[in-house]
């Protein structure tokens, strides 16, 4: 997963609340960081994005290909 994957996934799935959910929302499966401090701590980010999933129950359906923008026709 890249980062602007990523974002927009966060976005995407969480709205006006992501930056928040990011920052302050501490996750264990990541260590107990927060997800911005798991990034930064070198965690994958598909691996954040997974922990956000699991700890806010978001359906598996929304957690696996959100983010990808759809493949430019030619």
């Amino acid at each position: 997963m890249r980062r602007s994957e990523f974002i927009r996934a966060v976005d995407d799935e969480f709205g006006a609340r992501a930056n928040a959910i990011v920052t302050d929302l501490v996750l264990s499966q990541v260590g107990d960081r927060t997800a911005a401090e798991a990034i930064a701590a070198g965690v994958p980010l598909r691996d954040v994005w997974v922990a956000l999933c699991e700890e806010l129950d978001v359906p598996v359906a929304r957690r696996y290909g959100v983010g990808r923008l759809e493949p430019r026709s030619r």
